[in-house]
């Protein structure tokens, strides 16, 4: 019977740069709009936390509750 070994590699989510996401929703045809690129490169800019990008976006987005 062959022995089985478990891979060490990391386990859970992959994540992507802005970049190469760019470059994969290129091919499907997805597209910033000037807004909001404009919106992440101010957040790169003001040194936003995820948290504090996600707070903006909902801000601006979520609509009225």
């Amino acid at each position: 019977m062959a022995k089985t070994t478990k891979s060490a590699g990391r386990v859970g989510a992959y994540v992507l740069g802005r970049g190469n996401f760019a470059k994969i929703s290129a091919v499907e045809g997805i597209r910033l709009s000037r807004r909001a690129d404009d919106d992440f490169k101010d957040f790169d800019r003001r040194g936003l936390s995820a948290d504090e990008r996600r707070r903006a976006l909902a801000k601006r987005f979520g609509g009225k509750r």
